[in-house]
């Protein structure tokens, strides 16, 4: 079946070229910002479309957002469109969890003051007896067991871990390793490591504040690759402080810059976690959305569900706007 596309903000030429290079003959793509009056497709690719883009096509059937996630704005828009489904690609799940994973290590390690050390010659950490976590036998707690989650639990299985984790819905063949997200308060206590991949929703903002994150032993490290305010920004900073958790590893902020000459100066909090030896922080890298092989594998998964749509398949990776994910 004939499946016409529109792309709103489309990739570069090369990777567009590469994008209908992997399309079946049958999925017709147009390219614009703003479509013109009388466009008619089926689907539509954006993160965040106008009101005008989403009533411009009387046929369109599919919103594909081209990341994960779906921006506070678009789910507002899309509530009012029931008829038309939303989708995600997951492209970055691979990258995310690697990411998770090496920020994890950094922080079990304490790689990045044992490096500050060394660049001043200070061989001292070397003889300290409590510098590094052993994490083979330690249980790593996910929360949030999608795409990046079950990636980032084969990772941790393979360093040795046990895994326990939370997700919306939990399935028969869990074997005991997967959890309601009410189980939270009887999970904690138990995790070594606490790696949040949960998306930013009503659900979710706030979901570890002070209570929560008291309920982990003090010798847990906390990594954040979902969104940073589902962790309690003060609670969060006064834990690390005051030796409520071990160490952190931060790719989610509080704060991020509002434009290009912002960039250059934006505290990513309004506490100074830069002066916590105990964190590892980087600038929302995860995703490696600069990444040309990124943008490549972007568009192999947008591919792939334009192809599915072609065949008469479902559409894979449908998002629960109600829900937020």
């Amino acid at each position: 079946m004939s499946v016409r596309v529109h792309l709103l903000r489309p990739p570069d030429a090369p990777h567009l070229a590469y994008l209908r290079d992997q399309l079946r003959p049958d999925v017709q793509v147009t390219v614009d910002d703003l479509p013109p009056d009388g466009s008619d497709y089926d689907i539509l690719v954006g993160g965040r479309p106008a009101r005008q883009q989403i009533e411009a096509s009387p046929s369109l059937r599919a919103l594909i957002i081209p990341f994960a996630g779906l921006p506070p704005e678009t789910r507002a828009l899309m509530l009012q469109f029931p008829g038309v489904s939303v989708h995600n690609l997951h492209h970055n799940a691979v990258a995310t969890a690697e990411m998770a994973v090496a920020l994890m290590l950094a922080a079990a390690k304490a790689l990045v003051p044992n490096d500050q050390a060394l660049r001043r010659h200070d061989w001292r950490p070397r003889y300290r007896s409590n510098e590094g976590m052993l994490l083979t036998r330690k249980t790593a707690l996910i929360l949030g067991y999608g795409a990046v989650g079950g990636r980032v639990a084969k990772l941790c299985r393979g360093l040795g871990m046990y895994i326990l984790a939370t997700r919306r819905s939990v399935v028969k063949s869990s074997n005991g390793v997967i959890h309601p997200a009410g189980a939270l308060p009887e999970l904690l206590p138990r995790a070594d490591v606490l790696i949040i991949t949960l998306p930013l929703t009503e659900e979710t903002r706030g979901l570890l504040g002070k209570q929560e994150l008291a309920l982990l032993p003090p010798s847990a490290i906390l990594v954040n690759v979902g969104r940073a305010p589902v962790v309690d920004e003060i609670a969060l900073y006064t834990a690390l402080r005051d030796g409520g958790l071990r160490a952190a590893a931060l790719d989610v902020w509080y704060a991020y810059p509002e434009d290009v000459p912002s960039r250059s100066d934006t505290p990513p909090s309004s506490f100074p976690f830069e002066d916590l030896d105990n964190v590892v922080m980087s600038p929302h890298r995860a995703g490696a959305g600069g990444s040309d092989k990124i943008e490549r594998r972007r568009m192999t998964a947008l591919a792939a569900l334009l192809n599915a749509a072609a065949s008469g398949d479902p559409l894979p990776n449908q998002v629960d706007v109600r829900a937020g994910y």
